[in-house]
């Protein structure tokens, strides 16, 4: 029975998809009709409406229309230039500084307004401009621009660690946020190295504006408001003074009031973000409740249990199946957004992932990090096709710049995978033990 609900749920949803239906309908209809030959199929049908509304009834869901529009308020409240100015002032004086001051404002504006696409869009076409008339060429700076994007869904806040919380069965949010700071770095960190080589090779100069202290301090000034709310936030989600749906809320107060004092937003355009923000909490509030009947079924007919029985058929190898489980997600990542790739995986590989001695809070960013990288590939990337379009070129000139930053991200995301500890350890520090595995604490000498 479970060989066939799970042939026949992979090749309803594939063909569903392959004729262009949209991504919820097709995990409602595969799975009520994966489902329906396990069960009665109008029990199916009776139980696929529970599951519905049990998936999108839970207090935590609330943070994540919050978190969408507190992040698009500060797309179109002007935080974007400060931060790139700020991040300009930290890194001016490296080689290739405007790639560097790219990278590090993807981090900073992608960490606040938790969106890869919004800070490819933001700083791609703030920064692209000004470097090319410092002599840089345009692949040069989309490439930057790109490989960085993704740092911010790792880097808290993040919707899709939100989304993976609720669907992998109750995992701590604030321990995911914490949990995300190292990989998201990381990331960061290696692409700016790259960049500094080629940029090293190139012989790009250094930023040739000279920064006087009252500059410096001005520019500090505008940008520290809008660094403040990360601290303000994430600070107030770890210390216990707030939940996640609350500092989300906080999130929207202080980015309208600090939108507000710059001046840059009106009514006629509070009225456009409202109606973005929930037009994109539908898609993802329908991703999750649809989502919920698939878990179900994957959970009802053992699909994780056959999935594991297959891959240590394979190989008995821990390090093996983590490298099998990271190779389908990678592939996965390049086809499906990363929320209903999330929603649909975390069920199968979340207690495979378990078995080899990995935690729950480990295994999010795990599979957070590989769809990310999707986001960055062809053929459906879109942050990808977002950096190429401010970047005002083409995919076949981007592509062959990419490899090298796609190998060291590679590397990152296999260092998190069998160093699980880079990822948790922060988390366990703040006072979330369950954050570390087995693998981590034996690693760590934390086991009796």
């Amino acid at each position: 029975m479970t060989v066939i609900v799970s042939i026949l749920l992979a090749v309803c949803l594939v063909g569903l998809l392959i004729l262009g239906t949209p991504i919820c309908i097709a995990i409602a209809i595969s799975s009520v009709v994966a489902g329906g030959v396990a069960l009665d199929f109008d029990m199916m049908l009776q139980t696929g409406a529970q599951r519905t509304f049990t998936g999108i009834s839970v207090f935590t869901l609330i943070a994540i229309p919050f978190f969408i529009l507190a992040g698009d308020i500060m797309n179109q409240g002007g935080i974007a230039l400060r931060l790139m100015n700020f991040a300009r002032l930290l890194v001016g004086r490296l080689p290739g500084c405007y790639a560097h001051t790219n990278a590090m404002a993807n981090m900073m504006f992608g960490a606040i307004s938790g969106s890869g696409v919004a800070a490819a869009s933001a700083m791609g076409s703030i920064v692209g401009p000004i470097a090319e008339k410092e002599g840089y060429e345009r692949d040069y700076m989309a490439t930057v621009n790109i490989a960085t994007a993704p740092t911010g869904l790792l880097i808290p806040p993040s919707n899709v660690l939100i989304t993976y919380a609720l669907v992998s069965g109750g995992t701590s949010v604030a321990a995911l946020f914490i949990a995300g700071y190292i990989p998201g770095i990381l990331w960061g960190l290696v692409c700016m190295v790259l960049a500094g080589f080629l940029a090293h090779s190139r012989g790009y100069k250094k930023d040739s504006q000279k920064i006087t202290l009252p500059i410096a301090m001005k520019i500090t000034f505008d940008a520290l408001p809008s660094l403040l709310l990360i601290v303000l936030v994430i600070g107030g989600i770890v210390a216990g003074a707030f939940t996640a749906t609350e500092g989300a809320i906080v999130a929207v107060v202080y980015s309208l009031i600090l939108s507000l004092c710059y001046r840059t937003i009106n009514l006629k355009k509070l009225l456009k973000i409202y109606a973005n923000s929930v037009q994109m909490t539908g898609i993802i509030i329908l991703l999750i409740g649809v989502s919920s009947i698939m878990s179900w079924v994957i959970s009802f007919v053992n699909i994780p249990d056959a999935v594991g029985e297959l891959l240590r058929g394979v190989s008995e190898s821990k390090i093996v199946i983590m490298l099998i489980i990271n190779i389908v997600l990678l592939f996965v990542g390049t086809f499906l957004d990363t929320t209903p790739a999330v929603l649909i995986f975390t069920p199968i590989f979340l207690p495979i992932a378990q078995s080899c001695g990995i935690s729950p809070v480990e295994f999010g960013i795990i599979i957070t990090f590989n769809l990310c990288i999707g986001l960055i590939t062809p053929p459906v990337g879109n942050i990808l096709f977002v950096g190429v379009k401010v970047g005002k070129t083409t995919i076949e000139k981007v592509i062959k710049p990419l490899l090298p930053y796609y190998a060291l991200i590679f590397m990152v995301l296999m260092l998190i995978t069998y160093l699980p500890f880079l990822s948790s350890y922060l988390a366990y520090l703040a006072g979330y033990p369950e954050a570390l595995g087995p693998v981590s604490k034996d690693m760590l000498g934390l086991t009796p």
